[in-house]
């Protein structure tokens, strides 16, 4: 393998060491769906927020399809980050909820 096509090789190695899978479970005017999403190394909440505008969008969410949702529609949700029982990865979108409100 000439050095091109090893660097090649390995920086491709690296990208898919990065890439793992993760559940998204979006909660959205009282409906709420998990969809799996494969994501590359470490990803911030603005870009979570941004990939679940993009899958309610297009109907990439099961009972969740929005065609016209707004872009700052999650803009003030919470994302929270969790380990299931086996080490998956699991990350809640969801709307902030003021304890005690009514």
């Amino acid at each position: 393998m000439s050095p091109t096509g090893r660097t090649l090789a390995l920086r491709r190695a690296r990208e898919e060491a990065h890439t793992t899978m993760a559940t998204l479970n979006i909660t959205y005017d009282g409906m709420s769906a998990d969809v799996p999403v494969e994501l590359d190394g470490p990803v911030p909440d603005t870009d979570i927020r941004r990939i679940a505008t993009e899958l309610v969008r297009s109907g990439g969410v099961p009972g969740l399809h929005l065609s016209h949702l707004r872009d700052d529609a999650f803009a003030h949700f919470v994302v929270d980050r969790f380990r299931g029982a086996r080490g998956e990865e699991r990350i809640y979108l969801r709307p902030k909820v003021p304890f005690g409100a009514r």
